[in-house]
């Protein structure tokens, strides 16, 4: 590649590198096994190219000559292509972190190559952050300390995550031999991903945190620095047990073999979603006081996938801190799935921590460890908080009262040939989201094109009709929206203004009781569910837009003999008895 052209495409992705960018989707729905190295475009090739530039000016930096400004004389690494030695690439490239280096190279890579193979790097902040929690959780204190165990990254990509600590153990260690430092890394640092790429990087970035070190070992004693990361599948069981497991994991669903499922059923509830497997693992591969903190979607909290999961982890590592990423926090942009840093310990814990970071990191909460497979009841604000803890003690739920949920079978543009504008006699009248605002059935005109499904297949009157009285919720909500649980009721009188039937789509959820009598009538349901207390429940449960049906009929409730009184209220005597039910006992 050109000289000129090299400096471009380093710049082009020094440049994407630096802006604040989503985290995006880091998984795929192919096999487990299917990762592999990344098909490098020519910006990803010029990084790599580019990199042997970036030694040479930290190695002199370091007071280093000779060998120790040859990348490949000085790191026990290869490249997985051929480099150049010195590119001309200017000071500012001279100049780049090692996370702006690592960053550069995974925004140089397509973003079909980044989503399917979850090739993404992990911000600073974060990273710093995550370590952080662990170091708590290792009950460490404030000053830099020595790496009390094997630090691991089973995902470790371009080694952002094993950066913070591996800069506090060599700055604890400054007054050990500094050659029997850094002969003992490998025994502490180790990380793992599937791309050569990546992995080379990543030992360059790490052996240069080891520059300073290595200058201070007399010449006649220096050795090629240490790789700390290796090509292979972060999946396979480790030969040694880890004290900490950090990680910002793939995730997507996938398609396990049937020596995977049997390995990981234990964990599974229908669909793996990569994400949880690397936390089953890494929770496996811990030592006895080892630690696992995680940078992971939220949705293994609360969705029904992950109950056996949440279970697993209740017995084995109970989740001991947890930070919410808030949407314009300056790190993400924004972002529809919920993002959190978690630390899950297998010492005994009582209590976690929840805090929040934006701007700032914020004190939310500290709440009895919950270890149920039911979802977890988790305040993303403070003055949510007592009617979190209330809730998390309840042990009956919608379900539990007599409502089943659903949601609603139309997927729209699935059947974009059988939406109609006008009635038919084979037609059904859909009811949309937005037909749900304000909490009042009513017809958004926004949606009259698509009004009515003709009724083509032959499982559409049974799987696409409803003929019965129902409570509808939104599944989805737009995150200006100040309320997360939107319900309006479908009367008998409703149906029959819509001819008798209709067809919900598939952004509502469909409540409908299970039973002749339960506790709550459909039209009392719908009152409780439009409370501001109830709106608090739920986004303690999923702080996300979007709300589960499994996650609707798993709200905790109080004892049946309370909820049954609710039925005869309204308004702000409604209001006040449903406060009352989630104030925590003795408050």
């Amino acid at each position: 590649m050109p000289d000129l052209l090299v400096a471009a495409a380093v710049s082009e992705a020094v440049e994407n590198a630096s802006a604040v960018r989503p985290l995006g989707s880091r998984g795929s729905r192919g096999k487990v096994a299917e990762g592999g190295p990344a098909e490098l475009t020519p910006t990803a090739t010029a990084v790599l190219a580019a990199i042997p530039a970036w030694w040479k000016a930290q190695a002199s930096a370091a007071g280093l000559t000779g060998r120790w400004l040859d990348v490949e004389e000085a790191v026990d690494a290869s490249p997985p292509v051929e480099v150049p030695l010195d590119p001309p690439l200017g000071d500012s490239w001279g100049s780049l972190t090692p996370e702006q280096v690592g960053a550069a190279y995974v925004e140089a890579l397509t973003s079909a190559t980044r989503a399917r193979h979850g090739r993404h790097y992990t911000p600073p902040e974060l990273a710093s952050h995550l370590w952080n929690m662990a170091r708590k959780s290792l009950d460490l204190p404030p000053a830099n300390q020595a790496l009390p165990g094997l630090v691991r990254d089973p995902a470790c990509g371009a080694g952002a995550l094993l950066l913070p600590p591996l800069r506090e153990h060599l700055h604890a260690s400054f007054d050990v031999d500094p050659a029997l430092t850094l002969a003992g890394l490998p025994s502490l640092i180790s990380g793992v991903d599937t791309d050569p790429a990546a992995i080379w990087v990543a030992n360059v970035v790490l052996a240069a945190e080891m520059l300073p070190t290595l200058a201070r070992v007399p010449e006649g004693r220096r050795k090629l620095l240490p790789a700390l990361t290796q090509v292979g599948d972060g999946l396979e069981v480790p030969e040694q047990e880890a004290r900490v497991v950090v990680m910002n994991p793939p995730y997507g669903r996938v398609r396990l073999s049937t020596t995977e499922r049997e390995r990981y059923a234990h964990v599974l509830y229908g669909h793996a979603n990569l994400y949880g497997l690397f936390m089953a693992a890494a929770v496996e591969s811990l030592d006895a006081k080892g630690v696992l903190a995680a940078l992971v979607p939220t949705s293994f909290t609360s969705g029904r996938y992950f109950s056996n999961l949440r279970a697993h982890l209740g017995r084995n590592a109970a989740m001991s801190a947890v930070t919410f990423v808030e949407d314009r926090s300056g790190v993400f942009t924004s972002v529809l799935q919920e993002t959190c840093l978690a630390t899950f310990e297998r010492r005994k814990r009582q209590k976690t921590r929840i805090t929040s970071m934006g701007s700032t990191e914020t004190t939310i909460a500290t709440v009895k460890i919950q270890k149920t497979r039911d979802p977890w009841v988790l305040p993303r604000r403070s003055d949510d908080a007592p009617i979190a803890a209330a809730a998390s003690a309840m042990t009956d739920s919608l379900a539990s009262l007599g409502w089943r949920a659903s949601t609603g079978p139309l997927v729209w543009n699935r059947r974009t040939n059988d939406l109609h504008a006008t009635w038919g006699a084979t037609r059904s009248h859909v009811i949309w989201a937005a037909d749900l605002d304000g909490g009042e059935l009513h017809r958004d005109p926004a949606r009259d094109s698509m009004r009515y499904l003709a009724l083509t297949a032959a499982s559409d009157p049974k799987v696409m009709v409803l003929d019965q009285p129902a409570v509808l919720v939104q599944r989805t909500t737009a995150p200006e929206q100040s309320r997360r649980l939107v319900a309006a009721y479908l009367s008998t009188e409703a149906l029959e203004a819509r001819h008798g039937r209709v067809t919900v789509e598939n952004h509502v959820n469909v409540l409908r009781p299970t039973v002749p009598d339960p506790v709550l009538t459909p039209e009392a349901l719908t009152r409780v569910l439009a409370t501001k207390t109830m709106d608090q429940v739920v986004r303690s449960i999923s702080g996300s837009v979007a709300l589960s049906a499994y996650e609707l009929e798993s709200i905790p409730l109080p004892r049946p003999n309370i909820v049954r009184t609710w039925n005869d209220l309204e308004g702000t005597a409604l209001e006040a008895a449903i406060a009352a039910a989630y104030r925590p006992e003795g408050s």
